[in-house]
């Protein structure tokens, strides 16, 4: 997902892209541990989706304690 994506989303959408993104890493995850090759390739981009959203979160969290 494009940075510009993840900063139009609003916090609960957020929210919901990190579990939903948390999800299929946990089933690529796991289907490679059964033996599956089918999706391997993603989960480098889904880390880095986890880890975008993350950070979105916490500059908004941290903006919002400043503004306080």
């Amino acid at each position: 997902m494009e940075l510009d994506k993840i900063r139009g989303l609003s916090d609960e959408e957020l929210k919901a892209e990190e579990a939903k993104a948390a999800e299929q890493l946990f089933r690529i995850r796991f289907a490679k541990s059964l033996g599956k090759q089918d999706g391997i390739g993603n989960i480098r981009s889904l880390k880095v989706d986890i880890a975008r959203i993350k950070t979105i979160a916490r500059e908004r969290s941290l903006a919002g304690k400043a503004g306080k």
